[in-house]
């Protein structure tokens, strides 16, 4: 419970001036609390192409969450 809480107040930090819906920001929100486990493994995966193919930070992580676009998927409904 207390994990909870701070992984959404530090995504509420995150997200506080993105130019998203409100609407949009609590799917992501709850796509995250989840699958913690999901979207640490999109990022390290992120992180990695960003490193090593020296990619901007949209498309690597577009690329990787092409790769995991189903499980994305399942955690949207």
């Amino acid at each position: 419970m207390i994990k909870e809480f701070f992984m959404k107040q530090m995504l509420n930090r995150a997200m506080k001036d993105a130019p998203v819906p409100v609407e949009q920001k609590e799917m992501l929100m709850n796509m995250v609390m989840k699958n913690p486990a999901l979207f640490q493994k999109i990022a390290e995966e992120a992180q990695s192409l960003i490193k090593d193919k020296g990619l901007d930070q949209m498309t690597a992580v577009m690329q990787v969450a092409e790769k995991y676009k189903e499980e994305l998927k399942g955690l949207a409904k």
